[in-house]
């Protein structure tokens, strides 16, 4: 099940925790609640654990994804394709021109799934990512 984060005190932990075990250079418990104030989040909950998360912000009519993140454990079962159609869906309904993220060039899995949800290639930024040092595809849907 999919929701809407209406109490980031509470939610910030678990995607802390989410964070940990998907990326090399995750946020901290005070990183996500400090991004609060301007980004949404929206968590995916298998038999009441938090398993997955995504976060996205504004800015005008443009949507921007922080980050999306499912526990190893949970992968392949569909997880962050519905929260990235969460994402769209809320980017949808705030009336944005698109959504936009940046993928390590490597994550074939996550760039098949984007690219699946009508996402394209609009560029690249060079060292984007460190540990290990990787180049990023800007990939973006528009609405």
């Amino acid at each position: 099940m999919i929701e809407r984060v209406t109490n980031l005190e509470k939610a910030a932990s678990d995607i802390a925790f989410i964070e940990k075990h998907c990326f090399a250079t995750p946020w901290s418990v005070q990183q996500v609640k400090s991004s609060g104030d301007t980004t949404v989040f929206f968590t995916a909950n298998d038999d009441g654990k938090v398993v997955g998360y995504a976060g996205m912000y504004t800015v005008l009519d443009e949507g921007y994804v922080t980050n999306i993140g499912v526990l190893p454990d949970h992968r392949k079962k569909g997880i962050g394709k519905a929260l990235t159609n969460q994402l769209i869906d809320y980017s949808v309904s705030q009336k944005l021109a698109f959504l936009s993220l940046e993928v390590r060039v490597s994550n074939t899995p996550a760039i098949n799934l984007y690219t699946s949800l009508g996402f394209k290639e609009v560029g690249k930024r060079k060292n984007f990512y460190s540990n290990p040092k990787e180049d990023a595809l800007i990939m973006t849907r528009y609405f």
